[in-house]
């Protein structure tokens, strides 16, 4: 792992130092404000009175909240992390200093991670907003932060291993696009297959809306955990080989 630290904090300076995390948090918190207040408001002028709390219909009622917040975040966030550095040529600068293609990776990585995690932070007012007002458990927040965390964790894998498929950001950001395209429609055959059949079980096994489902009602599934660690942990390998490959060339 030599020269992960200075690879990291070069990496989240860049994030941070152009309007680009600046503008994704804008974008995110503005999407997150109007979900939060349609929902508040849809609860306050229903008459019926809903088994289901504010807290599990904000994190696991609707998967186009998820689409949007996904396709608006994560690929902007992973599209120059290779790709801007093979298009300008100080790729080849990175690959000739005393750096492991594993702390290259990570560094640029985990740096796209914790600014992800840095967007959802401010979220956390919504569940004091909704304490105040009512009762919130602890371990359904709990659950539901791990479900988006997972799931981001997973796509951004996806998304680095994009950015170093391609030389052009664009293109990276398209390609990212398309792959999170694949996994919600994946999912949506949930709702398009017969309940028995293995092709419900794969659905059910992709959809993330099932799985935000889950989380949000305090429910840890083994397998979901599985499944968005292997989805961040096989990007990352295969990107570290094609790092690697680079330096051999």
């Amino acid at each position: 792992m030599r020269g992960f630290w200075p690879l990291f904090k070069r990496e989240l300076l860049v994030f941070y130092a152009t309007p680009l995390a600046w503008v994704l948090a804008f974008a995110f918190l503005t999407v997150q404000g109007l979900h939060f207040y349609a929902l508040l408001a849809s609860i306050a002028s229903s008459p019926e009175v809903s088994d289901q709390s504010p807290l599990q219909a904000f994190f696991g009622e609707t998967v186009i909240l998820y689409f949007v917040q996904f396709m608006l975040v994560i690929p902007p966030l992973t599209m120059r992390l290779f790709a801007e550095e093979r298009g300008r040529g100080t790729i080849e600068l990175l690959l000739s200093a005393p750096i492991t293609p594993l702390a290259l990776v990570l560094s640029k990585y985990l740096a796209a991670l914790l600014t992800y995690v840095l967007l959802w932070f401010p979220t956390l007012f919504y569940v004091f907003v909704i304490a105040r007002t009512g009762y919130v458990d602890p371990a359904v927040v709990a659950t539901s932060y791990l479900g988006v965390f997972l799931a981001g964790a997973a796509l951004l894998a996806v998304g680095t291993l994009c950015s170093a498929l391609v030389r052009s950001q664009f293109l990276a950001l398209i390609l990212t696009a398309f792959v999170i395209l694949l996994f919600f429609v994946g999912g949506l055959f949930t709702f398009l297959t017969k309940d028995g059949t293995v092709a419900h079980a794969v659905a059910t096994h992709l959809s993330l809306w099932t799985h935000m489902m889950d989380f949000s009602s305090g429910i840890i599934d083994s397998r979901h955990v599985v499944f968005y660690s292997s989805a961040t942990i096989v990007p990352l390998y295969v990107t570290t080989r094609i790092v690697d490959g680079w330096r051999w060339a």
